[in-house]
C-alpha cells in the first residue's frame, strides 16, 4: 500500500502545480488538515477542512504567478515524506526559493493531513525514521 501512497501524493503535488482544486479534492479526505504552523511565511497556522485548505492554496496561487517544486519522495508506510525546494515568482516578477519538507498522512487511499516542516530531519523523526 505504501507505494500506492507515494503515487497518490505525486498526483496531489502535480494537481497543486496545475492549480487543480478538483483533482486535489479527489485524492484528499473531506476532513483534511493542513498544518502550516511551522511556516516562516504569512500563512502559518493549522487549517481544517476543504474550505480552509483551499483558502490557503488560493492565497499562495494569488501571490505567486508561478510555483515550481523540485521534490523527492520517502515512503514511510502510512506517511510520505517529501523534501522539496520551491521556486516561486511573484506577480511583480520577484523570484524566491524556499526549502521545506512535507509529511503527507494517508488513510484509505486519501490524504488526511499535510504537515510542513522546515527541516527534513524533523519530518523524518515525526514519522519514526531517522535522517
Amino acid at each position: 500500500m505504501s507505494r500506492e501512497n507515494v503515487e497518490i501524493v505525486a498526483t496531489a503535488l502535480d494537481a497543486y502545480a496545475r492549480r487543480d482544486i478538483e483533482a486535489l479534492r479527489a485524492v484528499g479526505d473531506p476532513d483534511i488538515v493542513l498544518d502550516w504552523s511551522a511556516s516562516a511565511g504569512w500563512m502559518a497556522g493549522v487549517y481544517r477542512g476543504w474550505a480552509e485548505v483551499e483558502r490557503v492554496w488560493e492565497g499562495l496561487w494569488e501571490a505567486f504567478e508561478e510555483i515550481v517544486t523540485e521534490d523527492r519522495y520517502i515512503d514511510a508506510g502510512e506517511s510520505v515524506v517529501v523534501p522539496n525546494v520551491s521556486h516561486l515568482r511573484g506577480r511583480d516578477g520577484i523570484e524566491v526559493s524556499a526549502r521545506a519538507t512535507f509529511v503527507f498522512t494517508l488513510r484509505n487511499r486519501k490524504i488526511t493531513r499535510i504537515c510542513l516542516y522546515q527541516e527534513t530531519g524533523q519530518a523524518l523523526k515525526a514519522v519514526g525514521l531517522e535522517e
